[in-house]
């Protein structure tokens, strides 16, 4: 059922290119490429049309997107190119071979740099002057023959005044001459390409302090101030670490590689004869061609490529960290009471229904003397009286634990301890309170409530409150603030993109910010589906879509099946089949004499069903069992179970920590070195990748995820760095048993 492959040579190229790439057959890659053309979503594409694709997860089908992507952009430059030197007359046969022989950018760019426009060089100067024949003398490497007489027949005098170019003596017009060969040296493409990749596999990234003095922040850097490793080798965070030293003037940069060695290699390839009379010219124009062109370029590439691959492991890493957020457990539609801690201001407290909607709002006095305090109890209590939460969120930052305190204290002094208190993750709560958005949806409100709303909601659903927050003011990245943003903001939406298709959206309650992530909608179709539900009330079922204004046949393809209508007149509406396959359900139902508010949930009745019987057309059986699967249990949210994670009440500060505590703790961050664990004293502690696990972990990942619990040990605490060093190593034999 996969679509055959396109007839054009050029895009039949393309598919076959990326098929090898991704070790994907090309059927299923060609079948991926058409859909996404004709306008369908990654989403959609990887849950409703897996038999045209051979069943392509969405990884892949990214893979596809992507690598398509670049295959295509590279075979436009080619074609510029192409065109390019065609104009210029420079054109041949083997020139155009290696164009298109070319694997990738570099490769590319090394085969047209010596006929790319350029600034005048010193080269071109010597070439003006007409000591292109001596620089061709000097690369011939003849046996015989004198550069100061060959030389002297390009000197002014030599000319007469009417052919006089500049050319003052045979030292000038040897110097010109060795110009002219630096540069051909540092242009040829093999050169380049065999010295990028050298440098790569054995240069050395080095870096050391700036001189000067330098300001005490600088001082963070001071693990490189005198550095070295290798480029092969050197890990993305180290790379980006490095970086922003030098960015911020506390470190010097460089690479350095075997200089001699690989001039040496240079002079072969040019084809240096010894005994040549022009042998040292030879060399002293690729010293020299080598240091102020050639070095300085390779430099800049293979740094280039190291950026490139440190920012893609970073976002990569960020992109983890995000997607365990969004999908973390959620206390679902209750009332909740959320709580932004302030000692000297206060803390605000904020009371929403279950859907999230603001209820009050008050402010809380701790450490404002007895009577205030009293009154913040009777406050407190009167709230948690009059809204019944199923729970208490208190933001984790500054004054969260003695807040946290305060409310455990409070609740069971009232015999209220039953009521969950939970620590939230109040990163990027700010931003949302500021944000314009905010501004739309509470204009009565004061920022610090809008803050204090958010931590409630994010208790209630994690994925619906983040989506309303930019990505990198969350605060689960690496380095998010160094890395290309272009493809930062690329992967992220990618993520949010995923997480929201993945739970579905509930259409009559959905946020805009929410239904602009849902496959096919975007931001303005869903600013005009809030608004038509806003004046024409809540959506009978999925169908009236098509009367939201700007929403066509092919959006709602795209988004029909992502979004839900509980208790509507459809029962499917409600699940994840898509209402292009509501007739087959039907089917199924009429064929076992029920209808299919019945069917749906029924297990015995389903095990009754044979899915081949309903295989035909563009109908295989993965698309069959996928709908068997949902009617089981239809709209199931992905999502874990909501658990509670309560800090020790002993430990509430660095000063608490003692070396050997076992603590229980919630990852925050995972990079590519280990895991931030927040364990409710205001200062992450780091689990060194060495010491997640009693075996060797390569990727931090496959041991914990950013909402995680976990149980760590400390094992040392530096409270003039506030760091803290855990770990989660069962080791034998000592505190951490």
């Amino acid at each position: 059922m996969t679509a055959p492959l396109p007839v054009d040579p050029q895009a039949k190229a393309l598919i076959d290119q990326v098929a090898v790439q991704l070790r994907l057959a090309a059927q299923a890659v060609a079948a991926a490429v058409t859909l996404f053309d004709g306008g369908a979503t990654v989403p959609f594409v990887a849950r409703y049309r897996k038999e045209a694709t051979g069943g392509l997860d969405e990884q892949q089908l990214r893979d596809v997107q992507a690598a398509h992507g670049e295959a295509k952009a590279l075979a436009d430059r080619k074609t510029a190119i192409l065109n390019s030197l065609t104009e210029m007359g420079a054109l041949t046969p083997a020139l155009e071979q290696a164009v298109r022989a070319a694997v990738d950018r570099a490769a590319l760019e090394d085969v047209y740099l010596p006929y790319r426009p350029k600034r005048r060089t010193r080269a071109q100067v010597a070439r003006e002057k007409g000591l292109e024949p001596l620089a061709l003398r000097i690369l011939a490497q003849p046996l015989t023959g004198s550069p100061q007489r060959e030389a002297l027949a390009f000197v002014d005098q030599a000319k007469g005044v009417d052919q006089a170019k500049g050319v003052a003596d045979a030292e000038a017009a040897l110097a010109g001459a060795r110009d002219i060969v630096a540069e051909n040296m540092s242009e040829r493409a093999d050169i380049r390409a065999e010295l990028r990749t050298a440098a790569m596999r054995f240069g050395h990234v080095t870096s050391k302090k700036k001189r000067g003095e330098l300001p005490p922040e600088a001082q963070k850097f001071r693990d490189y101030f005198e550095y070295s490793e290798g480029a092969a080798q050197l890990p993305s965070h180290r790379y980006l670490a490095l970086c922003r030293g030098e960015t911020e003037g506390a470190l010097s940069v460089d690479l350095l590689g075997n200089a001699g060695a690989w001039q040496a290699e240079t002079l072969r390839r040019l084809g240096e004869q010894p005994r040549s009379p022009f042998a040292e010219l030879l060399r002293e124009a690729v010293v020299d061609g080598w240091e102020r062109l050639l070095w300085p370029a390779i430099t800049s590439a293979v740094r280039g490529e190291l950026k490139e691959r440190a920012d893609r492991q970073a976002i990569a890493v960020f992109a983890q960290n995000l997607e365990n957020l969004l999908l973390a457990a959620p206390l679902g539609p209750k009332p909740v009471l959320g709580i932004d801690p302030g000692l000297r201001t206060g803390c605000k407290l904020a009371a929403v229904d279950a859907q999230g909607r603001h209820l009050h709002h008050t402010v809380l006095y701790l450490v404002q003397g007895d009577v205030a305090q009293d009154r913040a109890r009777q406050d407190l209590l009167r709230a948690v009286q009059r809204f019944s939460p199923a729970a208490i969120a208190i933001g984790n930052g500054t004054g969260g634990r003695e807040t946290e305190a305060f409310v455990r204290e409070t609740l069971r002094e009232s015999g209220s301890s039953q009521v969950p208190v939970v620590m939230v993750s109040e990163a990027g709560a700010s931003v949302y309170s500021a944000s314009e958005l905010a501004r739309r949806q509470h204009p009565d409100l004061d920022v610090t409530v809008r803050g204090c709303l958010s931590i409630a909601r994010r208790l209630q659903d994690p994925l619906a409150e983040l989506v309303q927050i930019e990505a990198k003011a969350i605060g689960v990245g690496q380095y998010q603030h160094d890395v290309d943003q272009g493809l930062l903001e690329q992967k992220l939406g990618e993520v949010v993109e995923s997480c929201v298709n993945r739970v579905g959206v509930e259409l009559n309650t959905a946020s805009e910010s929410l239904l602009q992530h849902v496959a096919g909608i975007g931001p303005s179709l869903a600013k005009k589906i809030v608004a038509h539900r806003d004046e024409h009330g809540p959506f009978a079922d999925r169908q009236s879509l098509l009367k939201v204004k700007g929403l066509g046949p092919k959006a709602f393809e795209q988004a029909a099946g992502f979004l839900r209508i509980a208790g509507g007149k459809e029962p499917l509406d409600a699940s994840a089949v898509h209402p292009e396959r509501y007739a087959m359900v039907r089917q199924m139902a009429r064929d076992l004499h029920t209808d299919v508010a019945r069917l749906i949930g029924n297990r015995a009745l389903l095990q009754q069903i044979d899915a081949k019987r309903y295989v035909g057309g563009d109908v295989g059986e993965p698309t069959v069992r996928d709908i068997l699967a949902e009617l089981d249990k239809p709209g199931r949210d992905p999502r874990q179970q909501f658990e509670v994670v309560q800090f020790r009440d002993d430990v509430r500060s660095l000063a608490d920590l003692k070396p050997g505590m076992r603590l229980a703790g919630i990852v925050t961050n995972v990079a590519a070195f280990g895991a931030f664990v927040d364990l409710g004293v205001h200062q992450d502690g780091l689990v060194h990748v060495s010491q997640l696990a009693d075996r060797f972990v390569k990727d931090p990942h496959e041991v914990v995820a950013v909402g995680q619990k976990v149980e760590v040990a400390v094992v040392e605490v530096d409270l003039g760095r506030k760091r803290i060093a855990l770990t989660m190593r069962q080791q034998k034999g000592n505190d951490f048993k």
